[in-house]
């Protein structure tokens, strides 16, 4: 097994931001461990394709230790899965709730704890999270309460955990994207959400995924939210 080429898991792998993730990464010849919920087996051997709950610790725990056994390594981590909710906050179910929090913070939890253990092994790795811009930055009329509790939770992290492995070769990013073009939105509303932002669009996955490649190939950059969002968090 050759272990010289570096090697990223990606969350929420089939489909939107993470499939553009798996993309652009396999152009960069990296080898991929991409995990979601329904995504199918590759014929690609240099990406090992694992379905599960991101938010089940034992998901995580196959993951990381079949992407070592496979790859020999992890180098980066890409925590993209994540759902929305969007409702006014007090129609929000338990089941919206449970729903949220298992996805955006138990899946960036189990997976990061586990990621960040392997990397301490060689003093060398990357952890970058997508959160929102929605979080630090709360826009009338689109309801972001979970949205803002959960990815601005990881924001808040992210910083955390950037100083914690510091000094052992681990950095810790973030992108925070406005809204992208993704099955999430139905083309009809395209119009409408573009129009929130000041840059006057949506984003495109490669937008997110270019951001991601840029932060893995950034030595120096640690504790960063990068906005990848057309202005929003600038102001409207």
């Amino acid at each position: 097994m050759d272990k010289s080429r570096k090697v990223v898991v990606v969350t929420g792998a089939s489909q939107g931001i993470g499939h553009g993730v798996v993309e652009v990464f396999r152009k960069l010849d990296y080898r991929i461990v991409a995990t979601s919920r329904s995504i199918k087996p590759s014929d690609d051997e240099n990406v090992l394709s694992i379905a599960g709950d991101i938010g089940d610790p034992a998901t995580a725990r196959r993951v990381i230790s079949e992407g070592v056994g496979r790859f020999g390594r992890i180098d980066t981590l890409v925590n993209n899965a994540g759902i929305y909710r969007g409702k006014p906050f007090t129609e929000h179910s338990s089941e919206d709730f449970d729903a949220v929090m298992n996805v955006n913070m138990a899946g960036f939890y189990h997976i990061t704890q586990l990621a960040i253990a392997e990397m301490e092994k060689h003093s060398s790795g990357h952890v970058v999270s997508v959160t929102a811009s929605i979080g630090p930055t709360a826009i009338s009329g689109i309801y972001s309460v979970l949205a803002a509790m959960t990815k601005g939770g990881i924001n808040a992290a992210t910083k955390s955990l950037a100083i914690e492995y510091a000094k052992k070769g681990i950095r810790v990013n973030a992108v925070a994207p406005g809204i992208i073009k993704t099955p999430m939105h139905a083309p009809e509303t395209h119009g409408v959400l573009g129009a929130f932002h000041p840059i006057g669009r949506m984003g495109e996955t490669s937008d997110i995924a270019d951001a991601i490649v840029f932060l893995d190939s950034a030595p120096f950059i640690t504790g960063e939210i990068l906005h990848v969002d057309g202005g929003l968090v600038a102001g409207r």
